[in-house]
């Protein structure tokens, strides 16, 4: 029996399975200045319910190009330490592209809950 794309995609760091690449694609289609939570990532990315799928691979990610600052918590929090050098980073690229970041909290906008949201204005 094969792996399914969810497993492959933790168990397997470099190598890009189907889950990955939808991932990853959700991830580069948040336009700069606007952010998302890992949870809406993934449903995104058609993976309902795999927030922490989303948190491990950008967790191994050696991608620079890779937009993975615009990826908060379901909060609009920085997921890292205050006093890292991520967070430093993570703050710095998303005030670069106009965000407004306030103690670790990205203020003034929320990740939008579904699609619909986004196109039409309003939840499913």
């Amino acid at each position: 029996m094969g792996a399914s794309p969810v497993r492959d995609a933790y168990h397997a760091p470099g190598m890009e399975t189907d889950a990955t690449a939808r991932i990853l694609a959700a991830i580069r289609a948040i336009p700069p200045g606007r952010v998302a939570g890992y949870g809406e990532v993934a449903r995104r990315a058609g993976l309902p319910g795999r927030a922490r799928m989303v948190a491990r691979l950008l967790s191994g990610n050696g991608d620079r190009d890779l937009p993975w600052h615009r990826v908060l918590r379901s909060d609009g929090r920085i997921a890292f330490p205050p006093d890292s050098p991520e967070f430093a980073e993570q703050s710095q690229r998303l005030r670069a592209e106009g965000v407004r970041v306030e103690n670790g909290r990205v203020r003034g906008q929320a990740a939008a809950a579904t699609l619909d949201e986004q196109v039409w204005g309003f939840g499913g």
